[in-house]
Parts: structure tokens; sequence; C-alpha cells
């Protein structure tokens, strides 16, 4: 008898303990060009696993070779810097961007020798309170299929063994978290530089909600992980209010990585922001306890399919039309970086020795 009640005390204890998953959202190690390389520089400019196609929002008057070079993905030269009204003027813009940055071989850290995400943004000298935020060239895709990219970052036909995956293309860090709940926790590794300004995570969920999360301040000077713990997570079960909601089609609830934002305050110190960030975790209770159900219902009903490309081609609509617009702005660009000389500048009496002034 005193047994059977240890073994139902304990059983007990074990129902009252939410039980939580931890995830990698988006490792930027991940992320370093492999494909598409540029005829001038003859280097890589994408990454062959997360290159999209916006070609599809050009026009006919494109030739196939133009089209080919319409292609994007989530290498960190692509991502972007949005200023709000407060930062943005003709110096930040020029100069705010995101880079590569190498992490030096000799460092201590397990990462050493890859390249994480470098950023620079140039807040305003005046009193004035700005942010910035740290985008992807596109919104990640959800429910992109998973398949292998080509050299050329022409994707492939999934094969058997990853359709029978279950996975999509930017889950497993670089973007997608699936079957997420309530999120207890959210780690961002990066390297402060003493820095007065705020951090936020900013995150969409399957309806399309954008959340941004305060991970602390970046007021310290080497790596560290900034934690933010949700404050109205609830750890004993019989306290929890519990909500049941039709599995299908909503579909399987997820999260999505939809980029950084800092913070500058009117009595902090403006000009440059220097940062490095190397991933986002997330620690999350499961959405539905197995995913694997007995009756297909996506293959059958199709429903989750149908809005979702529905989604993705206003996405993908909007996404090529800027990406189109730059492109044609880029092939409009000056190269030439000196004037061709309209006189001999080696003959005697020539006016290089003017200096670019009138003569007396």
């Amino acid at each position: 008898m005193k047994k059977t009640c240890y073994l139902l005390a304990s059983l007990l204890l074990a129902g009252s303990l939410a039980v939580a998953d931890e995830a990698m959202l988006i490792d930027f190690t991940q992320l370093e060009p492999d494909c598409v390389v540029d005829e001038q520089t003859e280097k890589p400019t994408q990454n062959k696993h997360t290159v999209m196609d916006f070609s599809v929002a050009a026009g006919a008057t494109f030739t196939k070779d133009q089209k080919d070079l319409m292609k994007t993905s989530l290498a960190l030269p692509e991502w972007e810097v949005v200023l709000n009204s407060s930062a943005r003027n003709v110096g930040s813009l020029a100069e705010s961007k995101v880079v590569a940055a190498p992490v030096k071989d000799s460092a201590k850290v397990p990462f050493a020798g890859k390249d994480v995400m470098g950023v620079r943004v140039v807040f305003p000298t005046i009193a004035a309170n700005a942010n910035a935020k740290i985008v992807p060239p596109f919104d990640i895709p959800a429910y992109e299929p998973l398949a292998d990219a080509d050299d050329d970052g022409v994707r492939q036909e999934p094969t058997d063994e990853q359709k029978a995956s279950g996975k999509t293309l930017f889950e497993d860090g670089y973007g997608v978290v699936k079957n997420v709940g309530t999120i207890k926790s959210i780690a961002c590794t990066t390297m402060g530089m003493n820095y007065p300004h705020g951090l936020y995570v900013m995150l969409k969920d399957n309806d399309n909600i954008e959340r941004r999360y305060f991970m602390g301040y970046l007021s310290f000077d080497g790596w560290k992980t900034l934690i933010w713990n949700n404050p109205q997570y609830i750890t004993e079960i019989r306290n929890r209010e519990i909500r049941v909601y039709p599995i299908y089609p909503r579909g399987v609830p997820f999260v999505k990585f939809s980029g950084f934002q800092i913070t500058r305050d009117a009595a902090h110190i403006g000009d440059n922001y220097i940062g490095y960030f190397k991933d986002v975790k997330i620690i999350y209770d499961k959405a539905i306890l197995t995913s694997d159900r007995d009756i297909a219902d996506e293959d059958l009903w199709g429903i989750i399919t149908k809005k979702e490309t529905a989604r993705q081609t206003a996405e993908m609509q909007r996404f090529g039309n800027t990406q189109v617009n730059r492109y044609l702005e880029k092939q409009k660009m000056a190269v030439e970086n000196e004037f061709t000389p309209s006189i001999d500048t080696d003959a005697e009496g020539s006016a290089q020795g003017n200096g670019g002034q009138a003569a007396n």
C-alpha cells in the first residue's frame, strides 16, 4: 500500500511539471555564400541552402542570363538595416550595413574560424530616440519544401528522403521552428562592445503576428548569451488555463525569425554602433504532442498549401518587384572611378601642376 502511494505521488508530480524543448532558431554561421559565383570577383554570393529565385516577378523583357542573376538568399551581406525616421539620413543610409564577420581561428569560442553576422548602424548624434531593424532580405517562408540547390542556385526536386523527413527548407537553424506552443525562453549569443543600446529579438507566428522580446542592453565587452525569460510562463500544469484549438486546417503552430532591433536612447551617445551576432535559440512547449498523424490531412485536403501558396506568391511578388528594381538600378550605376584624360599628362605645359587652381 505504501509503495502504491509513493507511485501515485510520483506520477502526480511528473504530471505537474511542464516539459520544454530547446531548438536553434537561426545560426548565422550556416549562412556563408557557397553558390552563384559573381563573374567580376569570382566569389560565391548566395547561400545554397536558402537561395530564392525572384525572377518570377520579372517581365518578359529580361533575358535568361539576366533572370539567372535575379536570386537572393539569407547570405549575411544580403541582410538589410532598416532605420526609423529619427535615424534616417543620407549618411546613415549609406553607411549602415550587414557583413559576414570572420571569427579568428585563435578565438576561444566553439565557432572559431567561422563567419558571424556583423552589423554597423550609424545613429544620429543629436538627442533623439532612434532605432534600427536588422531584417532578412525576404520574409522567411515557413512551408518551403526541403530540397537541394545546385551551384547556380537552381532549386532541385525534393528527394524521397527529404519528403519523408517532414522538414521544411528553413528549419534546423535557418529561421523556422515548428510545433511551438508557449515560448519559455529566448537566448541570443552576441558580442558586445560597451554600447548602451538595447537589443530586441523579433519573431513572427503562424498568424503572421510579429512580436518583439527585450533581450537586454549591450553595455558589455566580449561574447555573451542574453536570455529573455517569459514572465508569464506557468510551470504548474494545474494552474494553467488549458485552451484547445482545432489542429487542422490551422496547421502546426510555428515561429520564425523576423530580425533584430537595436534601440538608442536620446540620452546616450549616437554615431556608430558595431555589433556581432552568432545565433538565436528558443526553449518552448510543444503545441502538439506528436505531429505524426494517422491520416495525412494536408495531402487529402490541401487547405494549408493553398493559403501558404497564395501568401508566398504575394510575398514573392512584392519582394521580387523590389529586387528587380534594385537589379535595374545596379545595372545603371556608374562603373568608372576615374575620368578618361583629354590631354597628354606627360606633355610639357600640362595643367597637372596647377592642382586644379585657376592661373593668375
